[in-house]
């Protein structure tokens, strides 16, 4: 659990490094082409799924993966590291929403506390993280909006694919939808491409690798073996672990300002957090973290 909160806590400091030399779009296309071949070999001799199937894995790829993704990077670029590591830790809190709607589990009155409180820190965390010392550590309402938007998609993503994986498997769904997002997005990237420059420096090629095989990859499959071993909602404390590792990183690298108004809406999205996911009999579709 120490390892994967490490590992995708540090997915979007990491993910800023790479956008220093190569555009949102194309950052995200490069990261699926590293990861598709991974899952489809992991997914060898498994591949095969009805044909019914396929139109929601295709539908499925493009939610979480090209708009869910890319809304990711063009959100991270808007916002400092801190501010966006925090932000996309309300994955699950949307989760809980949607759980309600399409699955129909109810929502108490302390989950409704903790959502209006977490989106409550939201706001805080954008106003006490809005100045920077250049680009990289100032944190734009666009910045903000497209990484709620983000949240919202994987959220989605997340609540359909439990869905799809109970009927066709795990591996297959993930490495079909991830083929389909990638197909997706590549016209995108390459008129991005077209448009934008691109330099592949050697930190932009590590911060590629880090993202496409620890965090996409290797933490979906240390993901789905702590479900097996631990309680859902203890593996869902992850959540909690995640943004501490990624402001600090956050911190370290970029020098990022961490003001009392942020520090306050750290506070207030982490309590949100807590109070939107307790549940006395939580479901792994409850406890399904960020990508």
């Amino acid at each position: 659990m120490l390892l994967l909160a490490i590992m995708w806590g540090l997915s979007i400091p990491i993910t800023k490094l790479g956008l220093e030399t190569i555009p949102p779009i194309t950052l995200t296309a490069i990261r699926f082409v590293v990861a598709v071949p991974l899952f489809m070999i992991l997914a060898a001799g498994r591949l095969r799924v009805p044909w019914q199937a396929i139109p929601s894995i295709i539908a499925l790829g493009v939610m979480g993966i090209t708009l869910g993704n890319v809304a990711q990077s063009f959100g991270v670029r808007g916002t400092s590291a801190s501010a966006g590591t925090i932000i996309s830790a309300t994955i699950p809190i949307f989760i809980v929403i949607f759980a309600a709607i399409r699955l129909k589990q109810p929502v108490a009155g302390r989950q409704w506390i903790g959502l209006l409180g977490a989106f409550a820190g939201i706001a805080l965390v954008a106003a006490g993280s809005g100045s920077g010392v250049d680009d990289l550590t100032r944190t734009t309402a666009t910045g903000v909006a497209w990484m709620l938007v983000s949240a919202v998609a994987i959220a989605f993503y997340y609540i359909w694919s439990a869905e799809l994986t109970e009927k066709y498997g795990t591996l297959p769904v993930a490495a079909w939808n991830a083929l389909a997002g990638l197909v997706a997005i590549l016209p995108l990237a390459g008129w991005e491409m077209a448009h934008e420059p691109v330099q592949v420096t050697m930190q932009a090629m590590w911060a590629i690798v880090y993202l496409g095989v620890m965090v996409t990859v290797a933490g979906l499959l240390l993901w789905l073996y702590l479900l097996r071993t631990v309680p859902a909602r203890v593996a869902a404390s992850v959540q909690y672990l995640q943004p501490v590792f990624g402001i600090a990183a956050a911190s370290a690298i970029f020098g990022d300002q961490l003001g009392p108004m942020f520090a306050a809406g750290v506070i207030l999205i982490l309590g949100g957090l807590a109070l939107a996911v307790a549940n006395k009999r939580p479901t792994p579709e409850e406890a399904v973290p960020h990508e």
